[in-house]
């Protein structure tokens, strides 16, 4: 399966620590001939940290994808009507948007968009990043695991001496994980640890 005229949906949540990985894999989508129009989450454009501005997120994933990002519930709805999306990630995905995610809720403009995108029966791709995630977010993430249509980058402990119960996924595998999903596939393995542990 190649991803060449595919139009992916690329939707960010606020797990900024991985966000240079997800530039990486998003310059590499459109390399590889896809179009990607992004979608962010209300913490992605609106809270300041130690990793960056969120008004140099949005311009980088503009000019990165050169479509302008959805960054409302309402404008995320027509995803679902008019159908245009062959696939959707959401990368990172936090622990709280999986939660909502595995709960119906929808309350932002990403699980709008994951929501409108699920109707139409085609591939949604959760690139996992939680510090909870074989915590409290394990039942969650076993709901989504287990669900129609939903499929994982594969991920695993990243640190689990000093962070024990902290997923994050492989993010590198992103476009083969895409190319698997959009033939309803789920790319194997999908617990791959990190072999070496970081920070």
């Amino acid at each position: 399966m190649t991803l060449e005229q595919k139009k992916i949906g690329i939707a960010l949540t606020g797990s900024f620590c991985t966000y240079e990985k997800m530039f990486t894999e998003v310059k590499k989508l459109t390399e590889a001939g896809a179009e990607v129009y992004p979608i962010l989450s209300n913490a992605s454009q609106t809270i300041k940290n130690r990793f960056g501005n969120p008004l140099d997120y949005l311009a980088r994933i503009k000019a990165i994808t050169g479509n302008e990002p959805i960054t409302c519930i309402a404008d995320a709805e027509p995803i679902g009507p008019k159908a245009y999306l062959d696939a959707l990630v959401i990368l990172p995905c936090t622990g709280n948007t999986a939660a909502k995610l595995a709960n119906g809720i929808t309350d932002t403009p990403v699980l709008m968009a994951a929501k409108a995108h699920l109707r139409n029966n085609k591939p949604l791709v959760i690139s996992i990043s939680t510090n909870d995630g074989l915590g409290m977010n394990l039942k969650n993430i076993g709901l989504l695991c287990n669900s129609k249509n939903i499929y994982f980058v594969p991920f695993g402990q990243d640190n689990y001496l000093k962070k024990p119960n902290s997923l994050v996924a492989h993010t590198e595998l992103l476009l083969p994980t895409l190319e698997a999903a959009l033939e309803h596939r789920q790319y194997q393995p999908i617990l791959k640890d990190y072999e070496k542990v970081v920070g």
